[in-house]
This record gives C-alpha cells, sequence and structure tokens, in this order.
C-alpha cells in the first residue's frame, strides 16, 4: 500500500472506532435528553468545530459560500450525516453498538457497490466481481448472526 493509501486507510480505522463511540456516546445522550435534542446537540458542535478547522486550515472562511454554487446533490453528505447520527442515537442504545455497526455497514456497503459500479456522484467506476459481491453476502450472513440475541 501506498503512503497515501496507508494514511487514507488508518484514518478509516480510525474513524471506524470514532464511530463506534459516537454510538454509545449519542445513545445515552439520546437516552437523557431526547433523540432529536441530542441531535441538535452533535450538529451544533460539528458545525463549530468545522468551522474552526476550516479556520486553523485556510486561516479564513474564504471560499465557504462558494457551497451554495454548487450541484445540489453534493449537498447530500450534510443530509446522509443527518441521518446517520440520528440513526446510530436512536438505534445504539435499542440494539447495541455491535448491531448498529454491523447493520450500518451492511448499509454502507452495498451502496457503496452499487456507487463504485456505476461511478455515481462523479467518482470513477470500479468493477464488481464475485469477490466484492461475496464479502456483501459474507457480511450480511455476518450481521444475521450478530442480530441473534
Amino acid at each position: 500500500m501506498s503512503g497515501g493509501n496507508t494514511l487514507a486507510a488508518t484514518l478509516s480505522l480510525v474513524a471506524g472506532v470514532a464511530g463506534t463511540v459516537q454510538i454509545a456516546v449519542m445513545g445515552r445522550l439520546g437516552d437523557r435528553i431526547g433523540v432529536v435534542a441530542a441531535f441538535a446537540f452533535a450538529a451544533v458542535v460539528t458545525a463549530a468545530i468545522g468551522l474552526l478547522v476550516l479556520l486553523a486550515v485556510r486561516r479564513s472562511l474564504a471560499g465557504f459560500g462558494h457551497a451554495v454554487d454548487q450541484p445540489a446533490w453534493m449537498w447530500l453528505g450534510g443530509l446522509m450525516g443527518a441521518i446517520v447520527v440520528l440513526t446510530i442515537t436512536y438505534a445504539g442504545p435499542r440494539i447495541g453498538p455491535t448491531a448498529t455497526v454491523a447493520v450500518f455497514l451492511v448499509g454502507q456497503f452495498a451502496a457503496a457497490v452499487v456507487v463504485d459500479r456505476y461511478g455515481l456522484f462523479g467518482l470513477d467506476r470500479i468493477a464488481v466481481g464475485w469477490p466484492r459481491i461475496a464479502g456483501l453476502a459474507l457480511l450480511a450472513v455476518g450481521t444475521a448472526l450478530v442480530l441473534k440475541r
């Protein structure tokens, strides 16, 4: 794996760990203050951190206003993030972090296969052969096992 790919894989692993912690923490917060209130709190904190990172990296908010000039489909990232946070906040305490992550990954993997296959959202098309389909099937079977208590 090249240096850039190693960094990408490492950051993805860290994000996976952060996602599991997020499920547990957001679930507990949702239990205490309500799912929607916890979601709103997370959105405000995320926005604040995002602006601070932007300021730290660019030293200004220049370019931030150009987001409104981009194609509407590019705004789906924010909507998808909202769906993820709302869902994990609700699902985490009910089915547990392991089941939440397992089901989340099946959905994510299935969607990724479609995005790869058709090159959606301006990405390069990536062939989807039997190894990827088999991997998705194995992940689905593993998820079914995880869901059995």
